[in-house]
């Protein structure tokens, strides 16, 4: 399995082959994200708990995570180091003691 790095540089690869870099400013891929997370949300509209359609589901996850990587990469963010950095935040606001097993937000524990 290819790790993250490698699938950010065929996403570049991907993007900057079509010389699509020029339409990626922030906005424009922060208003995409939001589009495709509208998409996602789509897949489950009006089911209950259902299951949706797992293919569908498959290309809207893919579809919101690539621009999440667009918009990381524009900014010179990385991934993984922000992920960790919120993981830690939210321990802090959530510790296991006070937030397990409950769904109340940090203000209310």
């Amino acid at each position: 399995m290819k790790n993250l790095d490698q699938v950010i540089h065929e996403l570049i690869a991907f993007r900057d082959a079509r010389d699509w870099q020029q339409f990626h400013n922030s906005k424009d891929l922060a208003i995409a994200l939001s589009i495709e997370a509208s998409e996602l949300l789509e897949l489950f509209l009006w089911k209950g708990n259902e299951e949706c359609n797992r293919e569908r589901l498959k290309e809207e996850l893919a579809d919101v995570m690539m621009y999440a990587l667009l918009l990381a990469d524009k900014n010179q963010l990385n991934m993984i180091e922000i992920i960790e950095a919120k993981i830690k935040k939210n321990d802090e606001k959530y510790p296991v003691e006070k937030a397990k097993g409950t769904a109340k937000k940090y203000n209310e524990l």
